[in-house]
């Protein structure tokens, strides 16, 4: 966390949370939603400001109750999820990169969804794989010490436990599991649409 957010909590600590005003999208894009946006469900406008992305990305974090917000200074933005608090892309040296530009390491599970939807999980973050990337990474997928094809994959996504699918990275051999993108909050502790208690 940046020092000016911690100095201004320090001299506003009363200031009032936001919340319904930033998403964070499947693809891994910060969205600004006005309250058009909000009040017609729309997805809003991406951010492209680099120094403001910048300050989202080193200022984003969750409270106990997993509800993830951006801190901005005094006043904590609540974060609507798309997906899952973090989203990967592939990168050719480091392997799955956040949108907030951190590496994912020592990636423990892997998941598919049944919409096809890759979700992996370290010990401390859990992340969607951006879509564009899906291709590539399916590709790698094995059975049985080979390369999985197109009809086992989709087969195994209809319940088939005829073969189980494996993800591998970093030598590690992750066998896949199933779950329903509408589990994802459910089984890793995040609220995907953060709104004031009171």
């Amino acid at each position: 966390m940046d020092d000016v957010v911690r100095q201004a909590m320090a001299k506003w600590p009363n200031v009032p949370h936001c919340f319904g005003w930033l998403k964070l999208d499947a693809r891994g894009h910060w969205r600004m939603r006005d309250e058009r946006a909000q009040h017609l469900d729309l997805p809003g406008d991406k951010i492209a400001h680099p120094a403001l992305l910048g300050f989202i990305n080193r200022n984003y974090t969750h409270d106990e109750e997993g509800r993830w917000y951006f801190q901005n200074g005094p006043q904590r933005v609540y974060v609507d999820l798309e997906l899952t608090p973090h989203i990967v892309r592939t990168d050719p040296v480091a392997g799955f990169i956040t949108q907030t530009g951190a590496t994912l390491e020592a990636i423990s599970h892997a998941w598919l969804t049944r919409e096809g939807q890759l979700v992996l999980a370290s010990s401390t973050i859990v992340a969607a794989l951006d879509d564009r990337d899906a291709a590539a990474v399916l590709a790698t997928l094995t059975v049985g010490g080979r390369a999985a094809g197109d009809e086992e994959i989709m087969e195994w996504l209809d319940g088939s436990d005829a073969a189980g699918l494996v993800f591998s990275h970093d030598g590690n051999d992750l066998p896949l599991q199933r779950i329903g993108a509408d589990e994802l909050a459910g089984q890793f502790g995040f609220v995907t649409h953060p709104r004031a208690t009171s």
